[in-house]
């Protein structure tokens, strides 16, 4: 468990501006007047926000993100590997775990998403990430409602990355190591790299679309009117018939770089703590013989 902990952060801090960058596309969608504009001024107004303020768009939303490892990620490993466990699986999470962790852990997820993308959803307008005591104030006064938009495309989405990222990359991983041992070998790195990028074109296939949805309504104004799911859905099928496929897919290059690299470095910092603490008990004597 510590070690999954350890292997998101690190990951975290890695591709945070990655992910900030990507909601900005994402974000920028509409415009003012909220017309949906060309993905290509999406980028260019994401990229104009990035060189007015690099430090600050790249770092905006990395303290909820870190709080969220314990907050997000101890509920979702902690069903993750208690299903896993009383399954019976051995150590290797299976498909069923992956399920049960995305349903369960939504609602403990979600409202740290939710701060996560409010804070950046105005740097357009202020330049600056909006604080996070103002975000829960304006959601307190609506019974803290506001933080729970999203939770039906994260469920989606939670189960796409747990199905790829926790249970699909590993053995891939695995398989690779197999294979390529037999031809003279590979370093763990290198093999983690391959297998994250061939699973996460198929990951973001899945979950590019949902996390559109959560990304229109969660970065709404706390406020005002809530988008609903099926407000959200018309806005993404009215994008895609303006725009076609890259209206839907929108941020879909930037999300395989994303998930290249989230997946990669979550694993390889799991993978090191795993091994650091397994050495760690046989030099103590803790392992019965």
């Amino acid at each position: 468990m510590v070690a999954y902990l350890g292997g998101s952060a690190f990951q975290t801090v890695v591709d945070n501006p990655v992910t900030a960058y990507r909601q900005l596309v994402q974000q920028f969608a509409k415009d003012a007047a909220g017309k949906a504009v060309d993905p290509t001024i999406a980028r260019a107004e994401a990229n104009a926000v990035f060189k007015a303020a690099p430090i600050g768009a790249s770092l905006s939303g990395l303290g909820p993100r870190l709080i969220g490892v314990g907050f997000k990620r101890i509920p979702k490993f902690g069903f993750l590997l208690g299903i896993s466990y009383f399954l019976g699986e051995g150590g290797e999470v299976g498909m069923t775990s992956a399920v049960g962790a995305s349903i369960f852990s939504a609602v403990f997820i979600n409202p740290i998403r939710m701060i996560e993308k409010q804070q950046r959803a105005y740097f357009k307008t202020t330049g600056a990430e909006k604080p996070i005591m103002e975000i829960l104030k304006e959601s307190a006064a609506a019974n803290y409602r506001p933080l729970f938009r999203g939770t039906f495309p994260l469920m989606g989405h939670s189960l796409a990355s747990a199905t790829t990222g926790l249970v699909g990359q590993p053995q891939l991983q695995k398989y690779i190591e197999k294979e390529l041992g037999q031809v003279g070998g590979m370093s763990q790195f290198m093999t983690g790299l391959i297998s994250s990028a061939l699973v996460s074109p198929i990951y973001i296939v899945m979950t590019n679309p949902l996390s559109r949805l959560e990304v229109i309504m969660q970065t709404s104004s706390i406020k005002g009117k809530s988008i609903s799911l099926m407000e959200a859905c018309g806005e993404v099928v009215r994008d895609s018939k303006e725009f076609g496929l890259r209206g839907i897919f929108r941020g879909q290059g930037i999300g395989i770089a994303k998930a290249i690299i989230s997946l990669t470095m979550f694993h390889q910092g799991r993978i090191y703590l795993t091994d650091t603490f397994k050495a760690r008990n046989e030099e103590l004597g803790r392992i019965p013989k």
